[in-house]
């Protein structure tokens, strides 16, 4: 590709140059750590407030199924806005976008730790909901500033960091809320998100890579009403019954809706999200695993907490505190961080299929495990192990096949799409484990045995999903002939094998 490539519906389109021809203008190393801190920020942030929803709303004076609106309205949010913002992103330029997406997340965390009512909460959550676009507008600036070589692994690292966030803020909510209170669930993530926001100021330079034209408001609109539809029925869907009439029809619209978005954006000459670009085998096997993880990933971050906690006198339960049984995930947390980076550097040298598929076999033969048989505590902790090394490896490899998959000027609006998959599959996990969990209980009201082996079978299914799809993912050779079919040679290059 030239200094310009052609594109139907964008016309020139500038493109980033090779390392040698370009001469950094900042330090890499302190591109990568504002990121990682705006990316953590937004991963404890979503995951902090889960195990401390009775505390606030005992706190607040509301029932503890109307303090679940604080993790709801955060989805709907995130899910809504990310690919508007990561479109925005590719049309204006990433860090622009960044800055008022860190500014609006550190304005709503804020917001959340002063808040005297549910309704102000809520209005913080929302804020803080817009810093999803953070995923892909971070990923799109490591793409277009780092040099090639450090493009895979630093990928990894930054898909591995939205996985340990979420697994940091079960971990360290316990803690927090017992030893201060749940006010500090959000002072504490207000720093970092002040220092990634300074950061992106005054450390990271603005691309020049643009995609020129206008944002789809009518695809804006479809998608919004589709998404918020589909994640209000996933998320209340529990607490109405899933046969209601309010489930049904919202899940109903928001099909409809998702149907018609598509319909539209084949049409628009600038679309909010290329759906042309789904019909990449490299594009959408990794929103099918990203998917997929979304739910193993919040399977799990419910139902071992919940089982460590229950009174070990039921013969399953383990009897152990919040802060303990959170201390039961930080094998998966540590397993995260170091996959996350390994499987960086494998996708560098062979590309993101065997990681992918790595990852899948990791997290279903965690979950396998306590299906099995969940009464000692190093299956519980072996099960943790291999979810971290499962979660790090597949959003690693699904990341990177997004970016090896695209020109890099729709890495934005590419990466906000698996973004927002990721969001839908946390939230069908979060429900579906839910349920399972509610609808098996003793007579006492305490989730049975059945419950948990139950909705452990039901992850690894799951993961089985996953491993499908990162099958069916294209091969080394494929993809390049894909991603050049596609317009790309501008992606990460792979090193020879040794």
């Amino acid at each position: 590709m030239s200094a310009t490539a052609q594109s139907p519906r964008t016309g020139s389109i500038p493109t980033r140059q090779g390392p040698d021809t370009k001469t950094p203008r900042t330090s890499s190393t302190a591109i990568i750590l504002f990121l990682s801190l705006g990316g953590l920020s937004f991963a404890v942030l979503q995951s902090l407030v889960a195990p401390a929803l009775s505390t606030i709303g005992q706190d607040l004076g509301v029932a503890t199924t109307d303090a679940s609106w604080v993790l709801t309205a955060y989805l709907l949010s995130a899910a809504v806005l990310t690919p508007i913002l990561g479109r925005l992103g590719d049309m204006v330029g990433k860090r622009k976008v960044l800055i008022v997406v860190l500014a609006l997340l550190l304005v709503g965390t804020v917001l959340a730790a002063l808040a005297p009512t549910l309704g102000v909460l809520i209005v913080a959550r929302i804020l803080q909901g817009a810093a999803g676009a953070v995923m892909p507008l971070s990923i799109g600036i490591v793409r277009d500033e780092l040099p090639r070589e450090r493009v895979s692994v630093t990928i990894g690292l930054l898909s591995a960091i939205f996985g340990i966030g979420a697994g940091v803020g079960i971990v360290a909510a316990g803690p927090i809320v017992e030893a201060l209170s749940w006010h500090w669930l959000f002072w504490f993530p207000a720093v970092l998100v002040a220092i990634a926001l300074l950061g992106a100021i005054f450390g990271i330079p603005e691309s020049p890579l643009r995609r020129p034209g206008r944002l789809d408001l009518v695809g804006t609109a479809i998608l919004s009403v589709g998404l918020v539809a589909l994640l209000l029925a996933i998320s209340e869907g529990e607490k109405w019954g899933w046969g209601d009439g309010k489930t049904v029809g919202l899940i109903a619209l928001g099909a409809v809706a998702l149907v018609v978005f598509v319909v539209v954006e084949l049409r628009v000459k600038d679309p909010l999200i290329d759906v042309r670009l789904f019909r990449h085998r490299g594009v959408w096997t990794a929103h099918v695993v990203a998917l997929a993880f979304g739910f193993a990933m919040f399977g799990t971050f419910i139902l071992v907490p919940t089982l460590l906690q229950l009174p070990s006198v039921l013969g399953y339960g383990f009897g152990k505190s919040v802060s303990e049984a959170g201390l039961y995930l930080l094998p998966t947390v540590v397993a995260m961080v170091v996959s996350g980076v390994v499987a960086g550097v494998v996708i560098r040298r062979i590309g993101p299929k065997i990681p992918m598929i790595i990852g899948g076999v990791a997290v279903t033969v965690a979950f396998l495990i306590p299906a099995f048989g969940h009464a000692e505590e190093w299956q519980i902790l072996l099960s943790g192990v291999l979810t971290g090394i499962g979660i790090g490896m597949a959003l690693a490899a699904t990341s990177n096949a997004i970016v090896e998959s695209v020109p890099a000027a729709q890495t934005g609006e590419a990466i906000s799409a698996n973004t927002v998959l990721r969001t839908i599959g946390s939230s069908v996990g979060t429900a579906v484990i839910a349920a399972i969990i509610s609808s098996n209980v003793t007579a006492q009201g305490a989730p049975t045995d059945d419950a948990f082996t139950v909705g452990f079978w039901a992850s690894a299914g799951v993961g089985v999903l996953a491993i499908l799809a990162a099958l069916v993912a294209p091969s080394l050779r494929a993809r390049r002939r894909e991603a050049a079919d596609a317009g790309v040679d501008d992606a990460p290059e792979l090193a020879p094998r040794a």
